[in-house]
């Protein structure tokens, strides 16, 4: 059996393995490293608009005796921290809302507004050790692996080779097992660098690699079967890469073009428009118009829902609401849309190993479709406790007072 040190002398000699191991350190290092800056942005952020949003409120205390000014006026910073291992996958933190400034007015306008990308750039989304991992890595092991044999065979050595070894296939699979070994060491190093900058746990690292090592295995058993057939290194190369585009585009394509056939979701700009038409139209109705519905969601306001004048808050916050639940139904539906296309994608994502590996990795960084739904359901509860706050104080028409402004609910950061 070829020893490892002969192996190993034999890697050292080989140039274009060198280099293609070079690429791997290379791209790896590179995922992170932008990977961790995008993270350190978004903290940056994060600090600087929880300042503003301090200094804006002490700005505002005092200044308004009526809880209608407090609450028209007054903005909420939620947000949603990236983990210590955000780094490694940036996931929906790329392409969905991950904060907001949230007032007591109607809250489906305000929860599906974000900020404007590149349209360009969200599609093809960002470059992170996820991407590099399970799209990049298998074709650095194709590159590899693919002439393992057929190079030899060109080069009149096989038989030789294969006669002088222990077994037939002994010198190919401690060749192999020493490629896979060292492509793996090249992407798994910078990622554990990373790690260890940002104090991600070992279990957490530990688990990513695992991923990152199955990934890999995957593909070497591809690159085995075809090097079964004994075809020359072009034609294996051209059959690898096929597979690779087989499954890393063509099939999560297939999948997400299929699970949007199966799933049919309402647009967000609608519940936004339905939203807005609502609180619009409720200007030109009549009170009783904005106060019967509220009231059969607040039936502890009965009491207080009449109107004599022209324009009074309670009745201006009370068609906020009913415009949030003209729009529920949409949104919910919205909602489920969202977690049942999900689900079904990460069904079928085993059909196409490097989508289940982004999804492993995003599940590990809290940056998954889960983990943003979880942080808009938190921006919901704090805006249902605004209004929970804000109710007592415009119906019963309360005095503004240092006091009771202390009282105001704060919105809680989920703990990493």
């Amino acid at each position: 059996m070829t020893g490892p040190l002969r192996e190993l002398q034999f890697l050292a000699k080989d140039r274009a393995a060198l280099l293609w191991l070079g690429i791997a350190v290379l791209v790896a290092g590179l995922s992170v490293l932008l990977g961790l800056r995008e993270v350190a942005a978004q903290r940056t952020a994060l600090s600087e608009l929880s300042a503003i949003d301090r200094a804006e409120r002490e700005v505002l205390t005092g200044l308004y005796q009526d809880w209608g000014d407090v609450a028209y006026y007054t903005f909420h910073l939620t947000y949603d921290s990236p983990s210590d291992f955000a780094f490694a996958a940036l996931g929906q933190r790329s392409t969905s809302p991950w904060k907001h400034h949230i007032r007591a007015l109607a809250l489906e306008g305000q929860i599906y507004e974000t900020d404007a990308e590149n349209p360009d750039f969200a599609l093809i989304g960002r470059f992170d050790f996820a991407f590099a991992a399970s799209m990049l890595a298998p074709l650095l092991l194709i590159l590899l692996l693919h002439d393992l044999r057929s190079r030899e065979r060109a080069a009149g050595r096989y038989e030789l080779l294969g006669a002088t070894a222990a077994s037939r296939g002994s010198p190919w699979f401690a060749r192999a097992v020493l490629l896979v070994a060292a492509l793996t060491l090249c992407l798994i190093v910078p990622l554990w660098a990373g790690g260890l900058l940002t104090g991600t746990g070992a279990a957490k690292l530990a688990l990513a690699s695992l991923v990152v090592a199955l990934h890999i295995g995957f593909w070497w058993g591809v690159c085995a079967i075809i090097d079964r057939f004994g075809w020359s290194s072009p034609v294996n190369l051209t059959a690898l890469v096929g597979a690779w585009l087989a499954l890393a585009v063509v099939v999560p394509a297939a999948i997400e073009s299929s699970v949007e056939a199966a799933v049919p979701v309402p647009d967000g700009g609608e519940i936004m428009l339905t939203q807005r038409e609502a609180v619009n139209d409720a200007w030109d109705l009549p009170k009783s118009a904005t106060m019967e519905p509220f009231v059969e969601r607040h039936p502890e306001w009965a009491d207080y829902t009449e109107v004599g004048q022209a324009f009074e808050w309670k009745w201006y916050y009370a068609f906020q609401q009913v415009g949030d639940q003209i729009a529920e139904p949409l949104s919910r539906a919205y909602r489920e849309g969202r977690i049942s296309r999900d689900r079904l994608a990460g069904t079928l994502a085993w059909l196409a190993p490097p989508a289940l590996s982004t999804r492993a990795l995003q599940a590990l960084a809290g940056t998954s479709l889960a983990d943003s739904l979880a942080y808009e359901q938190r921006v919901r509860d704090f805006h249902a406790a605004l209004r929970h706050y804000y109710y007592p104080r415009l119906f019963r028409g309360e005095v503004v007072s240092d006091g009771s402004l202390g009282q105001r609910p704060e919105f809680h950061v989920a703990a990493d």
